[in-house]
């Protein structure tokens, strides 16, 4: 059962660190390198926007789940 939460835990932070970095920053970032700064006059770009944001929220919540699982099985 730890095996699991901690392989969870794994992927869900390399997720993480990969979605943080796909947001569109205030001076442009990662997400302009693949051509975010290109797209962001497009409609779509507010559709795609606020469902990496979902998608990063929902990441950083299983994560923190993982965390308190592992503590209090560890405990």
């Amino acid at each position: 059962m730890i095996l699991a939460f901690q392989i969870l835990l794994i992927a869900s932070s390399l997720l993480l660190v990969g979605l943080v970095l796909l947001h569109k920053g205030r001076g442009g970032g990662l997400s302009d390198m693949f051509g975010g700064g290109m797209s962001s006059g497009l409609g779509g770009s507010s559709v795609a926007e606020r469902n990496l944001d979902r998608l990063t929220i929902g990441t950083g919540i299983i994560w923190a789940l993982c965390i308190v699982a592992l503590g209090l099985l560890m405990k």
